[in-house]
């Protein structure tokens, strides 16, 4: 019978709440227990697949192609796992379900509710998850008190009664300030939110407390106290300089011990020393390269968080921390490439629409023309294809049809498969797919190996019928997709130091301990050209 650990949130929200859940399950599974996370998002949206990046964050996508909330790609590199898209619960998810059902009379003409209905729905959908695992850590979106997570905490209350209390835990994670005036960390928050907590029937079993600084151990007591928990499960949770340190911070609290025997788990020291060796190498690294990341969602950089989180990998493999220069493509466009001056490598990531084009396209010639250490992602990649035809074939006015439908030369362009379409929601080329890499290139001296399986977010892709003049002038299709010899994956040009771009987002599958390859040689590159 499995485990089931809820982790709530409350007084605000963005205080990590899903790096603590991630850290609770890469501790769990440290311990020798078969565990996965799931992540409930009570937003009335599908999936994450459509949303803004600004509002939401980084849009992350699975092997199975499901478009989800970007703490399942957290949950992937603290647990080294891969999840699938059950393992993302959302409202819309869930109703869409119930009203399907209620369609196919599944109901047998009962008066359909949130009670029972819906949070059956949720229920059942956990409990598919769990049935692999010894331990499953429920993250539930939001804050306590906000209307749309009322049915999933609810969900969650049923699920002790039903499982019994010894199957099922409550983390909830708090807030702790401290005020400048007085100096001292107040607990009130926590008190009002474990009391919001307990007015919907559940009593938490330990509280993560965040903090700027460790927690005093008078406000420990207190928030002991006033929340019913014992003084050892109030877990004090303090900004630390990297989030791969949370874990090792949480282990050295006794929050996984605590909730271990809490849950009536055999106790286990954990296998922690290669993260912990991890960990310390990344915080020992003095000499830095500069790469900037040009895009259009810059000003939140968790619309990119796995590309940070691809290069912090690859700085740890290469012996040299990666200092990030944000760049806003439209700010290239304003002031050329002045933004750019004096970086060790740039990377044009993925996108949509035609905000910020321009400027892209400028920092990829910077980057052929300069030698400058360069990767494009994605839609980079695809603006890589137009940069090459305007400026070394000499196509003016070539583009893509995504942005210039009228362009006289559409040197990327809508996938066949993808014309006629009337929903945007989860249409595209997603998931994972096979790519082929061609010998002696420096894909597969990146890689080792002629197949891989890398995953795809994308409707438009390399016009074939001009692929052979690409080739003439220079450039390498280096990767081509395994179902399809007339879909190209991987591109580079073989006389530059290091330029190379994947239709595919090889940052989803990058680990702490295992970079993503082209991520890794981009910043070996970067390393070499800065101390050559």
């Amino acid at each position: 019978m499995a485990k089931f650990i809820f982790v709530t949130g409350g007084v605000v929200s963005g205080l990590g709440k899903g790096i603590t859940s991630a850290s609770l399950g890469m501790l769990m599974k440290a311990r020798g227990f078969r565990t996965t996370n799931i992540k409930i998002d009570p937003y009335i949206n599908y999936d994450a697949g459509t949303m803004n990046p600004y509002q939401h964050g980084e849009v992350f996508v699975l092997d199975d192609g499901g478009e989800v909330d970007l703490d399942l790609g957290n949950y992937e590199r603290f647990l080294d796992t891969s999840l699938t898209f059950d393992h993302n619960i959302t409202t819309g998810k869930v109703y869409s379900a119930v009203i399907e059902k209620e369609r196919e009379g599944e109901y047998l003409g009962a008066t359909v509710q949130v009670i029972p209905h819906i949070t059956n729905e949720i229920k059942e959908r956990i409990r598919r998850i769990a049935r692999d695992y010894d331990v499953v850590v429920v993250e539930i979106g939001g804050t306590v008190g906000d209307i749309e997570s009322m049915p999933f905490l609810e969900a969650a209350r049923q699920m002790q009664l039903e499982e019994g209390r010894e199957n099922v835990a409550f983390v909830h994670v708090t807030y702790v300030p401290k005020l400048r005036v007085v100096g001292e960390q107040k607990t009130k928050p926590t008190q009002h939110s474990v009391k919001e907590l307990r007015s919907l029937g559940i009593q938490p079993d330990t509280i993560v407390a965040r903090s700027e600084d460790p927690l005093e151990e008078d406000a420990r007591r207190k928030i002991s106290l006033f929340t019913n928990v014992p003084p050892e499960a109030v877990i004090s949770a303090y900004d630390v300089e990297d989030t791969y340190e949370v874990p090792l911070m949480l282990e050295k609290e006794g929050l996984a011990r605590y909730i271990t025997k809490r849950l009536g788990l055999s106790e286990r020291e954990p296998e922690l020393d290669a993260w912990r060796e991890m960990v310390e190498r990344y915080k020992s690294l003095t000499d830095t390269v500069e790469i900037a990341i040009v895009g259009k969602y810059v000003k939140l950089s968790d619309s990119y968080l796995s590309i940070k989180e691809a290069l912090k990998h690859s700085s740890v493999a290469n012996g040299i921390k990666v200092k990030i220069r944000w760049v806003e493509a439209e700010d290239v466009e304003k002031h050329g490439i002045k933004p750019l001056e004096g970086v060790d490598g740039i990377i044009v990531p993925g996108g949509f629409g035609a905000r910020g084009t321009e400027g892209k396209m400028m920092a990829i010639r910077y980057a052929r023309e300069k030698d400058i250490p360069f990767l494009g992602i994605c839609f980079g990649f695809q603006l890589t294809v137009v940069e090459f035809a305007r400026n070394v074939l000499g196509l003016k006015g070539a583009h893509s049809t995504e942005i210039d439908p009228e362009t006289p030369y559409p040197v990327v362009d809508l996938m066949p498969e993808q014309r006629g379409l009337d929903k945007l929601g989860g249409t595209m080329r997603l998931g994972t797919y096979p790519v082929k890499i061609k010998p002696n290139t420096l894909a597969r001296e990146l890689y080792g190996k002629e197949l891989i399986y890398e995953r795809h977010r994308h409707r438009w892709e390399v016009n074939p019928d001009y692929i052979e003049r690409f080739e003439d002038a220079g450039m390498v299709f280096s990767g081509i997709a395994g179902d399809d010899r007339r879909r190209m994956e991987i591109l580079e040009l073989p006389e530059k130091r290091y330029f190379i771009a994947t239709q595919f987002h090889p940052e989803f599958k990058s680990r702490p301990m295992n970079p993503a390859p082209v991520f890794r040689g981009l910043v070996k590159a970067a390393k070499e050209k800065k101390f050559e």
